[in-house]
């Protein structure tokens, strides 16, 4: 009963795919491009099925995952599984594979391959997820299209018998995945394929639509051209690129917005933003109704109503509208319900979003007092608002509440040092604010101030100034009597002043302490500004907060507090520099070079570039200096102290270091040469990716201090920077006092307390000049 064996033994060369044509057919972008892609790869396939293998029966060459949705992206994989019935040797359906595997590799294709029966492809899925989707989009390319046939039928049988199990599984990797590649609406590299609101998402859906309809019939059609939208960007991406991946990055955009006729990235990522909140909100819906239906109780437990104020009730867990409730007399419903949701961790039942959205009436101009507790309890829940303020969002409910909304949705910011668009940035600042409400007396300014201290970004001008306008208008609108609207304005006026001031300027003067109780005034918009700098912080981006800025701005609201309390100072932790043990070994007049934890000592002879030579041997090791002192005396010793981290884990191994430092103090390190070697080694930031509005120069304060003069150099970071600069400024013969070193993605902000030979300020403006020109110098010769 066994067929015989049908293959060609002639030496016919297999057929060419050829597939560069489509590829560079500009005129193809996206769904279209994919399935012209996926026709030519179906055509090529048949040709190598009939041709040298002579279309053997009893086989078929099927297509899976995403090639069996016809979408194959330039670098896509090409999923197959070759089946066959069963009635062939192990031999002869391995030298048939063979005729179909080496050619597609030969191509330089990456292919996914499997060879079953239908039998065994359906065990594998019982208990496999990924099997089990991959044939949920199953269809034929060659050969045997029954066994496609069988194959297909089946699969969705087992899909439907055993659908609560896999959309178990499903929903927590859904969870899983969003947590590992974040969001592609708010992220400024998204990944477009498992981000949240990316591809992936809605193969979810669909897959869960294979089991029973899971979506609203209104949704259908914006969910397919928010779909399509992502999948041409995934196009451009790999034609750009000629790699597989799916992290836009930022240097990829401008060259994708222009394949997709876009006029910039700006306009690229808002496209891409508002796509992937749409398909997050709908899988947000979609797999929350999920989870409620896969752990329904018993009948016999019937859940009832929970009231949640005038018109609102939990629902099976969801904010819902009473059949009484009046959205267009009621305008405090929106509130009310969002509240609700947020509080009980839920979403709004989508009925009774689509009666908010239809049918709400505007809040009254001032708010009435319920509004605004209302709106502070819906920040104050924390991370639940999330889902809720987007839903709101989606549906036009947001900006209904806060009209100055509207320009910074979706807003891109361009730059590395910010992880999410403007909108959601202020979101998350709110977020993140509300698990701060212990150090403040009045919680509900302090998330609505987080919530608008950016608003300003939306609109031409400084943000901040331009921000103050729209927070006093915004502020007066919610009813706020005019003290507190004038707290929300001083948040946005000063959101900068507290991290600014304790990473670029000297704790322990008296004048940086004076100068910010003179700017805050009292102490409740004190501790409302160190809730909101560590907020804000954390929601930029994970490089924004750490333990070094988190110590810096504590001591600085510490001190600050107590210069506008009158509290005492002898308590506070002394900065004192140079200690006693630092004077002693200078007195001892020897060479000392100790490395513990993340704190460098250097005493050695007094000479013009020491702090350089030091900032060079650091840079070679992969240490960034985060702030150093120095301190000279009449013996003719130098110290210098320094506060350091690795770019390469927290533990810093130092004896290779204090080598290196040793020979580089005694001259015998070609520490410029070394530099320069690291630098074309290892290269230096990619400069497209470096943020446009990066700006370079040189800042000179002599009101900062009474004794010093301060510098404040802004530059792109780059390996050996420090190193540059310090001896730019030692070129000058200035004596460097204390520096700080901040980095904001690919910008550093390096603060040096500097004094002339003579230990006087530098005022002349002549003076002041060149010390300009020999730093920018240097930073011109940098990578």
């Amino acid at each position: 009963d066994r067929y015989p064996l049908p293959l060609v033994t002639s030496p016919v060369p297999p057929p060419a795919l050829d597939r560069q044509a489509i590829l560079a057919d500009g005129g193809l972008t996206g769904v279209e491009l994919c399935r012209a892609y996926s026709d030519h790869v179906d055509r090529w396939l048949h040709e190598l099925f009939v041709g040298p293998l002579g279309s053997p029966e009893g086989v078929a060459l099927v297509a899976v995952g995403g090639y069996g949705r016809a979408e194959l992206s330039p670098q896509s994989d090409i999923d197959l599984v070759l089946c066959h019935d069963g009635r062939r040797d192990g031999l002869e359906i391995g030298a048939i594979a063979e005729k179909l595997w080496y050619p597609i590799w030969d191509e330089g294709l990456k292919l996914g391959h499997a060879v079953r029966t239908v039998k065994e492809a359906i065990d594998l899925a019982s208990g496999d997820l990924d099997t089990a989707t991959s044939l949920l989009s199953a269809r034929p390319v060659a050969g045997d299209a029954s066994l496609c046939d069988d194959l297909t039928a089946r699969a969705s049988a087992l899909w439907r018998k055993r659908s609560k199990r896999f959309l178990g599984e499903l929903s927590a990797r859904v969870q899983a995945r969003h947590e590992k590649a974040g969001e592609v609406a708010f992220l400024l590299e998204p990944d477009l394929k498992e981000g949240r609101g990316g591809l992936r998402d809605v193969h979810n859906i669909w897959w869960a639509e294979g089991a029973e309809r899971v979506m609203l019939e209104e949704d259908d059609a914006g969910l397919a051209r928010a779909y399509e939208l992502l999948l041409a960007v995934r196009v451009e991406l790999h034609r750009q690129t000629g790699r597989p991946g799916d992290r836009l990055a930022l240097q990829e955009q401008d060259a994708v917005a222009g394949r997709l006729g876009y006029p910039d990235a700006d306009a690229l990522m808002a496209a891409v933003a508002s796509s992937a909140r749409f398909i997050a909100w709908i899988s947000d819906d979609v797999w929350d109704r999920i989870d409620s239906s896969l752990r329904a109780p018993r009948l016999s437990m019937v859940r009832r109503d929970k009231p949640q104020g005038e018109g609102v009730v939990l629902r099976e867990g969801r904010a819902a509208l009473t059949a009484a409730a009046d959205p267009a007399t009621d305008p405090l419903l929106v509130l009310r319900a969002a509240t609700a949701a947020a509080e009980a961790g839920s979403l709004i039942e989508r009925r009774s979003l689509s009666r908010l959205a239809e049918e709400a009436a505007p809040l009254p101009d001032p708010w009435p007092a319920e509004a605004r507790e209302l709106f502070a309890r819906l920040l104050l829940a924390g991370p639940d608002a999330i889902r809720v303020i987007e839903a709101l969002d989606q549906n036009g409910l947001f900006v209904g509440l806060i009209p100055e909304w509207a320009p910074v949705r979706s807003k891109p910011q361009r730059n590395a040092y910010h992880r999410f668009t403007v909108d959601r940035h202020l979101v998350e600042t709110a977020v993140e604010a509300s698990q701060l409400t212990a150090r403040v007396d009045r919680p509900d300014l302090l998330v609505v101030g987080a919530l608008l201290h950016d608003i300003g970004k939306g609109y031409p001008g400084d943000h901040t100034v331009v921000g103050i306008d729209h927070i006093a208008r915004i502020g007066a609108r919610m009813g706020y009597p005019p003290d507190d609207v004038a707290v929300l304005c001083d948040l946005c006026t000063f959101h900068l002043l507290l991290p600014d001031v304790a990473t670029r300027r000297d704790l322990s003067d008296d004048d940086t302490i004076t100068s910010v109780a003179e700017a805050v005034g009292t102490p409740r918009l004190l501790h409302l500004l160190g809730a909101l700098t560590e907020a804000d912080s954390l929601a930029t981006s994970t490089a924004a907060w750490g333990p070094w800025k988190a110590e810096l701005v504590a001591e600085l609201v510490d001190r600050v507090d107590r210069t506008l309390t009158g509290g005492p100072m002898d308590d506070l932790p002394t900065d004192e520099f140079p200690t006693a043990e630092h004077l002693a070994l200078l007195a001892a007049g020897e060479l000392v070079v100790e490395g513990r934890d993340q704190m460098l000592t250097v005493v050695a002879p007094d000479r013009s570039g020491l702090l350089s030579r030091v900032a060079g041997v650091l840079a070679l090791h992969g240490l960034d200096v985060l702030s150093a002192n120095g301190h000279s005396d009449d013996s003719g010793m130098a110290l210098e102290v320094l506060r350091v981290e690795s770019s390469f884990g927290p533990v810093i191994t130092w004896d290779r270091v204090l080598a290196d430092l040793r020979r580089a103090l005694e001259g015998r390190l070609a520490l410029t040469a070394r530099l320069a070697h690291r630098v074309k080694t290892y290269g230096r930031v990619n400069p497209v990716a470096v943020p446009r509005t990066l700006t370079t120069g040189v800042r000179f304060d002599n009101d900062a201090s009474s004794t010093r003069t301060v510098i404040e150099v802004h530059a792109a970071d780059a390996i050996g920077l420090l190193f540059r600069i310090t001896a730019a400024l030692a070129e000058m013969d200035l004596d460097i006092r204390s520096a700080k070193v901040q980095t904001l993605g690919h910008e550093v902000i390096d603060t040096f307390y500097v004094c002339s030979a003579g230990g006087e300020k530098v005022v002349d403006p002549d003076d002041l000049a060149e010390i300009e020109r020999a730093i920018m110098h240097a930073l011109g010769d940098v990578g």
